[in-house]
């Protein structure tokens, strides 16, 4: 792929497998988690591009996408696939333009925003773990990213992290207490990546993403996609890809990395 200049490509409804999306979460199916995408990953996603619509779906926001996507890319992420949806698709576009978004804290409102952050930073305060970094809760458009060790944990500690909540259990109870806490609020509580875990309007999940598929079908001209393949590496129960990877209206599939995702689009498309 050309590096100079944003790649182009055959109008959607003039593909092969016109009717077909592929869905990719990022952190862990993509690339590893927080990195950039490999030069073999670009590759086949450019491949793959030139056969059906290809689009990500991602809890992060849109900054963090470029610089693991777009940027060893050498173009803007939102040229680089179809559709692109940031956080979870309450921020979205398609072909490159804004498509309409959604915000958490107008859904929640002020008080009971403040209410949860207080409560999620007075129970950081009084974990006992290892180490502690910076940055315990994000806010992001759709949702609150909550980090028991913190967002700036380096490559190699949230490595050391994710191995010592495999027995620990931090995310896990910290989750449990949120939910007894703040039950009747209609949020859900997905554990992701490898440090944290994300609260969101119940329907806020990756399944989203979904309503800009279903809207852009109902548009003149507009395709709708028969077949969506959804790729992730958290599909089971409480993971952050649980819901869209059993929507009824998706195939989902479960990757081991960003290698194994290769693998298994390679052989579904015969790349």
């Amino acid at each position: 792929m050309d590096a100079a200049a944003p790649p182009t490509f055959t109008p959607l409804e003039d593909r092969p497998l016109k009717d077909t999306i592929c869905l990719f979460d990022v952190d862990g199916t993509l690339t590893p988690a927080r990195l950039a995408a490999s030069p073999e990953m670009l590759s086949m996603l450019n491949a793959l591009r030139k056969k059906c619509a290809i689009g990500f779906v991602g809890g992060s926001d849109l900054l963090k996408q470029e610089e693991q996507l777009g940027k060893p890319a050498g173009v803007p992420v939102v040229s680089l696939f179809d559709f692109c949806f940031s956080e979870n698709g309450l921020t979205a576009y398609k072909l490159g333009q804004a498509l309409p978004s959604n915000s958490f804290i107008g859904w929640l409102g002020e008080d009971r925003y403040k209410e949860l952050v207080n409560f999620c930073l007075r129970y950081v305060a009084d974990l006992d773990i290892p180490i502690k970094r910076g940055t315990f809760v994000e806010f992001r458009n759709g949702m609150v990213n909550i980090s028991p060790v913190g967002r700036n944990a380096s490559v190699q500690e949230r490595i050391d992290f994710e191995a010592y909540d495999k027995t620990a259990k931090v995310r896990d109870k910290f989750v449990a207490a949120l939910k007894d806490r703040f039950g009747d609020l209609g949020l859900i509580f997905a554990i992701g990546g490898q440090i944290s875990f994300d609260v969101f309007p119940e329907g806020w999940d990756k399944t989203y993403c979904l309503r800009h598929l279903d809207a852009e079908a109902k548009k003149p001209g507009g395709i709708e996609y028969k077949t969506i393949h959804f790729f992730g590496d958290k599909t089971f129960e409480g993971g952050n890809d649980w819901e869209i990877y059993n929507h009824p209206a998706t195939t989902g599939h479960t990757v081991k990395g960003p290698d194994d995702t290769m693998r298994i689009v390679k052989e579904l498309f015969d790349l």
